[in-house]
């Protein structure tokens, strides 16, 4: 079964609004941001912020009675489901010259359904995304796919028709726009993130073309993004697939945890929470529920994301469609509702550490072997590295791999470029970018002068192999950066979205790296 689809609309449909395919990661960075980006918030604070929280309510729009009746309840504290779906409309057709909310605002159509569940007892929070082309039962309106609900009867059928297919209770509900998360970003002071690739697309061939997809201009490497290319980067569709912007939204998400602080969070609260109400539509309208949720978000802060994919195949009568059967439904379900936490990087670090023979094994293959699907190719990457060097003038030294997986290429993008840190003080950087050889996967050697980026903030796992020191960061398993730092700065390697490259291809590619002109 394939859980990948096709790029672009159906025939016959006009093209998705832009802002959709983020609201994965929106549904926390934006209706969550606030408290789960702390690893603990304590009752007292709270209960501080009881005052502020009438902003939210009153600047927040009202769901219709139909709809909230349609949801469960829940005694405080116990698991709880959140439906979020996307509102594509501007902020001009939610709100008037006022800032207030419209009491009849224009049809809306939504093509992301994420249902999001906070349970105390379990390791980890589960997210699962409901595939917009999935082919089900709409009460009333009969067969066709999950996105017509909501086009035909908004919240409350999207509601009825979500509730039935996975025949579970929904506490919840959360109608969010994209206008709101761009606010949020540039309210919290932006975010750092690897960007693995150049993103640009203005639909002209041979970078647009087809389907009038969203304009992207983000260059590749370590940078900070703020609102407008934070939502450009996490909202991609074209040349891509769900995976791939589910990976991308994810590692935004865990970038944006790490790096807000929840001091700033507090003193900005009042600021945040009047973006927050007037960007969504839910049924936590009155202090008492809000701050019953923010307390479950706070146990639920250290505990790491768990996706939850639901298996899919193409429809065999409609190749723009997919369909699930039910065994694949229920699966989905119960692994959604029973979600267990895959060994988090420090587990897997703590159970590498004692395997003293892969050590050993590891620097045998340093000195003697490459790894399956790796290749000797150094050319290239020197002549990649040697362009990198004449622009960054001797002020960074430059390292390229001597391997590359066997099916890559260098794609274009690599560039040279300063980086600023929170203080503004300036860095200079360099990205080499590689193609992995599968669709939206590549990989990366990343340099600079900032010797302490937030990216390199509590490492795994240290190792010294041939001569280095290298920093390990892990996701779940697998190695998502191998990193090492010098007197004059800091390198790493950072693997595909999908993390396609395993463990020994990283380590070996790390120690391939190799100084232009040695």
């Amino acid at each position: 079964m394939s859980l990948l689809r096709r790029d672009g609309p159906p025939p016959g449909e006009r093209p998705p609004h832009p802002g959709r395919s983020m609201l994965l990661r929106f549904a926390l960075a934006g209706v969550l941001i606030f408290t789960l980006t702390a690893a603990s918030v304590s009752s007292a604070v709270l209960l501080e912020i009881d005052d502020d929280l009438t902003t939210f309510v009153r600047s927040s729009p009202r769901l219709d009675r139909q709809t909230t009746d349609l949801l469960a309840d829940v005694a405080p504290g116990k698991a709880q489901t959140i439906l979020v779906i996307g509102d594509d409309r501007r902020k001009a057709d939610v709100l008037d010259s006022k800032g207030r909310p419209r009491k009849r605002p224009p049809p809306t159509r939504s093509d992301t359904m994420i249902l999001i569940r906070l349970d105390p007892s379990k390791g980890a929070t589960a997210i699962m995304s409901l595939p917009r082309d999935l082919m089900v039962d709409i009460p009333g309106h009969g067969r066709d796919q999950l996105n017509a609900a909501f086009a035909i009867g908004e919240d409350q059928l999207a509601l009825r028709t979500i509730r039935s297919l996975l025949q579970i209770p929904i506490h919840h509900y959360v109608r969010v726009t994209f206008w709101g998360f761009r606010g949020i970003v540039d309210r919290v002071g932006c975010i750092y993130t690897d960007i693995d690739r150049k993103y640009f697309n203005d639909n002209k061939p041979p970078a647009g073309g087809g389907g009038a997809y969203a304009v992207i201009d983000v260059k590749s490497g370590y940078q900070r993004l703020c609102g407008q290319d934070a939502l450009d980067y996490v909202r991609f569709r074209h040349l891509d697939n769900d995976l791939v912007r589910e990976s991308r939204q994810q590692q935004f998400l865990s970038d944006a945890r790490a790096q807000v602080a929840i001091g700033s969070l507090f003193s900005d609260r009042k600021q945040l929470l009047s973006i927050f109400g007037q960007s969504v539509r839910t049924d936590i309208d009155d202090t008492k529920a809000i701050l019953s949720l923010l307390k479950l978000v706070a146990g639920s802060a250290g505990k790491p994301l768990q996706p939850v994919h639901l298996d899919v195949t193409d429809d065999p009568t409609d190749p723009n469609r997919v369909v699930s059967t039910p065994d694949a439904i229920t699966d989905a379900r119960d692994r959604f509702l029973a979600v267990r936490a895959t060994a988090s990087p420090q587990a897997a670090a703590k159970k590498a550490k004692p395997r003293r023979a892969s050590a050993r094994t590891r620097r045998r293959a340093a000195s003697k072997n490459i790894p399956p699907g790796l290749f000797l190719n150094k050319r290239p990457g020197e002549d990649q590295a040697t362009r990198l060097a004449v622009k960054l003038r001797a002020r960074l030294p430059v390292y390229y791999p001597r391997l590359m997986t066997t099916r890559g290429e260098y794609p274009g993008g690599s560039r040279s470029y300063t980086i600023r840190d929170r203080s503004g003080a300036p860095h200079k950087a360099y990205r080499i970018v590689v193609y992995q050889g599968t669709n939206g996967q590549y990989y990366g050697v990343q340099g600079t002068t900032w010797r302490n980026p937030p990216i390199l903030d509590d490492p795994s796992e240290t190792v010294r192999m041939a001569g280095r020191k290298y920093e390990l960061f892990y996701n779940g398993r697998q190695l998502r950066l191998v990193a090492w730092r010098t007197p004059k700065g800091a390198y790493w390697v950072s693997n595909t979205l999908l993390r396609t490259l395993n463990n020994r291809q990283m380590l070996a590619l790390a120690r391939s790296l190799t100084r232009a002109g040695a």
